[in-house]
């Protein structure tokens, strides 16, 4: 789980997203789901993503954002000479950022 503390301090201002997007791009790799989010059959590569703030809504005890990230997807192939090969990726993502912790949840909305 990943903690959004500072994104949650700025919810309400026009300092949440950018804030938001920050967080988000600086989180471990690993953290975010986007492997079930590839479209060729290969693993994401989340070292480098860039994230879009779409929407958030105050949901009581929580927070709920959209996002999109895009990022790479890493296609490894027949073993030709070229190959591994990189692909772009994208995928939104819902965020749930819990107003008491700011421990945030991330997951793939149905498609």
């Amino acid at each position: 789980m990943a903690e959004l503390h500072d994104a949650l301090r700025a919810w309400g201002t026009e300092a949440f997203a950018p804030l938001l997007k920050r967080a988000i791009e600086g989180l471990a790799p690993g953290t975010l789901p986007l492997d079930r989010a590839t479209a060729h059959g290969g693993r994401a590569d989340d070292r480098a993503i860039t994230v879009t703030v779409i929407g958030a809504t105050d949901a009581g005890t929580h927070v709920d954002a959209r996002v999109g990230v895009f990022f790479a997807e890493v296609i490894a192939g027949c073993s030709c000479g070229d190959e591994p090969f990189d692909q772009p990726g994208f995928c939104e993502l819902e965020v749930r950022i819990d107003k008491a912790t700011g421990t945030a949840v991330f997951t793939l909305p149905p498609a």
